[in-house]
């Protein structure tokens, strides 16, 4: 199985659907191409929750805001896994997911043993600005053909020098509460934040950005047009609107700080 994941939208991901499948015949899953556009974090935040949930796999990721600069193309083998894409700190955080490495994403790579990095020749691609095409779909479709007992002996990989590293900020706690990032906004307008969901224990109420907001259990326990508090599936702590949009509720976009308080 390959998987491919970019901010592409259409029609880029069916060339490099076309890459793959000229080189292999590896089963092809779509993990999403409507990522934040040149959103590095949020795709490393999405993908460290969703890999995981796959079988053993190589993992094509194409969000790539330095196409076409020096920045170098990687091959990092996680456990089972492959993730094959650009060295701009998007793969390790999932890596580590794939590693079994738990909520330890800021450790430095090198201390974890089931984890190797190794870096990909461009070589000559036939275009500076589509390298998911023409660079990372072919490395795919080599990983997947040799498969991953013999990637330190493919031709035109070696192991990589110092990675691009990216790690998922943590919240910072206070004297009544805790102070947190909106990591990314989905689909639906949820405010994801870096805050994990244990941290509001059994509240039935806290306080947003000083305001009262309700916390429950799921979108549906609350009257429709109500800010509410809860705990999405990644295990973060979501502002919402059942049937709305917290992000429009909130007055909160990606990067944006967050104070939820206790007292």
């Amino acid at each position: 199985m390959i998987t491919l994941a970019s901010d592409f939208g259409t029609p880029y991901p069916a060339a490099m659907k076309g890459a793959i499948l000229s080189r292999c015949e590896a089963r092809l899953v779509d993990i999403g191409h409507e990522f934040p556009r040149q959103d590095v974090r949020a795709a490393a935040f999405w993908l460290r929750k969703v890999l995981p949930e796959f079988p053993p796999a190589v993992h094509l990721v194409v969000v790539d805001p330095g196409v076409g600069t020096d920045r170098a193309a990687l091959v990092v083998r996680a456990g089972d896994h492959v993730l094959v894409g650009p060295d701009n700190g998007v793969l390790l955080p999932p890596a580590r997911a794939l590693a079994d490495a738990g909520d330890d994403h800021h450790a430095d790579i090198e201390d974890h043993a089931d984890i190797d990095v190794y870096e990909l020749d461009v070589g000559d691609p036939r275009s500076s600005t589509f390298h998911g095409r023409d660079v990372f779909a072919p490395g795919a479709a080599v990983v997947h053909e040799a498969g991953i007992d013999r990637l330190p002996e493919l031709d035109g990989i070696s192991p990589a020098g110092d990675a691009v590293d990216l790690g998922i900020p943590e919240p910072e706690r206070t004297d009544d509460g805790v102070v947190g990032d909106v990591l990314v906004v989905d689909g639906f307008g949820n405010v994801i934040t870096n805050v994990p969901g244990t941290v509001l224990g059994n509240r039935s109420v806290v306080r947003v950005d000083g305001e009262p907001t309700p916390v429950v259990r799921s979108y549906a326990h609350a009257e429709g047009d109500e800010g509410i508090v809860t705990v999405g599936s990644h295990g973060n702590v979501e502002l919402a609107v059942n049937r709305g949009r917290g992000d429009d509720a909130f007055g909160l976009d990606v990067g944006d700080d967050v104070r939820i308080g206790f007292s």
